[in-house]
């Protein structure tokens, strides 16, 4: 599912979308081995997919930022800390 297909982008360039919108677009793009969760590798990909440098780092920082139990994944648990984090690093906009 490519990333515009799930969301619209807004005035100010921001990707658009609704929580559950958000969590099946990472789940569906980019769990790889379909486990519910989203290992650093995956989150990695996925930041390098959407265009952003420094996938690594920004990887690394996003798992520190939403892996609030430390086990190196973003479970269903997390995807609110994840999308926390898109809203304030990543040019996407949450909405209700």
């Amino acid at each position: 599912m490519a990333f515009m297909d799930c969301c619209y982008a807004s005035n100010e360039g921001k990707r658009v979308m609704t929580l559950q919108q958000f969590k099946q677009w990472v789940k569906t793009s980019f769990d790889t081995n379909r486990d519910g969760r989203i290992s650093k590798a995956e989150l990695r990909e996925a930041i390098r997919l959407t265009g952003f440098l420094f996938a690594s780092w920004k990887s690394n920082k996003v798992l520190k930022s939403a892996d609030t139990d430390h086990d190196g994944f973003i479970d269903e648990k997390e995807f609110i800390n994840l999308a926390q984090f898109a809203e304030k690093h990543l040019n996407v906009r949450i909405t209700k």
